[in-house]
């Protein structure tokens, strides 16, 4: 059906009309190569979004369009409770900006999470409260009521960028509070443009889900610009491409944290990842064929030598002995601990 439809499209080319159809990119999605392991599937997340509804500056559909283009599996639409500089233009509810999305990701098979922020300022700052049914009974002044209600309905909750605005990352007595009660999940070690690496041993030592989110207001091409370059995103290791899969995962603590090349999280996720990303082809005792099929390039050191494997390319290496410690330097287990590896880790 698409194809005789495609045909018929381009076949409108005479004197009258000439239609250039193969200009038209809003159809076609660039993906992200990312492989499964351990049996989960990687699913490429965006937990931090805003549209018009809040203080965002595009319609939430165009937010699903966005996703989908740059290759993403789920998004989730969590614009500010407390702060909605267009509520006097916009009608609709709290829910508005979701239900709008959703409409336009069930149209194509995206996934739409619902979300909202709750944004007070510090010491508590902002929250997203993920897998919510109805933002209206948390648009409430105590900030705390506005988490329990989040979490009677189930909610993920994540505590966004805890280095802004101050540029200080400060867990403060209340977050203390909140995550020993079990009202915070996970956290938002990069955000936007920036990371806070204290923040990588608390998602370690209190384990909590390591996140990575645009936070975006503007477009995503106007943001982030450089064609083909992958946004910030959370990879969700998931048991199967559903909205509670994802849920599940987030809970159990499965995700890993990428941005701008660099990846954080637990080191047998990381680990794993990277044995599914890696082969190696042992052609003698000096030299193996090496592939990386994923679109995320990983560099490693040992014995004083860097080693690039580029995205989606095979190097030929000499290889060290097959106990060599590898640090691989763009996979972060927590601030200023890296991933170690093994040659012996790759062989079957």
């Amino acid at each position: 059906m698409l194809c005789s439809v495609l045909s018929l499209q381009a076949q409108l080319r005479n004197d009258d009309v000439y239609k250039m159809t193969e200009m038209n990119n809003s159809r076609m999605r660039s993906e992200i190569h990312i492989p499964d392991f351990n049996g989960y599937q990687t699913l490429k997340c965006d937990f931090h979004i805003h549209t018009v509804f809040s203080d965002g500056k595009v319609w939430p559909d165009i937010r699903v369009a966005e996703a989908w283009q740059e290759g993403l599996d789920a998004i989730a639409i969590t614009d500010h409770i407390e702060y909605r500089p267009n509520r006097e233009i916009l009608k609709g509810d709290l829910n508005e900006s979701y239900k709008i999305a959703k409409r336009a990701g069930d149209a194509i098979g995206f996934m739409v999470i619902h979300g909202a922020e709750i944004t007070r300022s510090k010491p508590l700052g902002h929250l997203n409260a993920l897998f919510i049914s109805d933002a209206m009974p948390m648009d409430v002044k105590e900030p705390l009521e506005a988490i329990d209600e989040a979490i009677r309905q189930g909610a993920f909750i994540m505590w966004n960028h805890p280095g802004w605005p101050d540029d200080k990352s400060t867990m403060y007595p209340v977050h203390e509070e909140l995550i020993k009660a079990g009202k915070i999940h996970g956290v938002e070690v990069f955000n936007h443009m920036e990371y806070y690496p204290v923040s990588f041993d608390w998602c370690r030592d209190k384990n909590l889900a390591f996140m990575s989110n645009t936070d975006i207001h503007d477009l995503i091409t106007t943001t982030y610009g450089a064609k083909n370059k992958i946004r910030p995103m959370t990879l969700v290791l998931a048991k199967e491409r559903s909205i509670e899969s994802i849920k599940e995962a987030l809970f159990a603590k499965r995700s890993i944290a990428y941005f701008d090349g660099e990846l954080v999280g637990k080191p047998e996720h990381l680990k794993g990842l990277l044995k599914a990303s890696v082969k190696i082809r042992v052609i003698n005792e000096k030299q193996a064929e090496i592939t990386n099929v994923s679109d995320i390039t990983y560099r490693a050191t040992a014995g004083g030598n860097l080693y690039v494997l580029p995205a989606q390319k095979t190097i030929l290496l000499t290889i060290p002995g097959p106990e060599t410690v590898f640090i691989v330097e763009n996979c972060y287990t927590g601030n200023g601990e890296k991933l170690t590896v093994t040659v012996s880790d790759f062989q079957h």
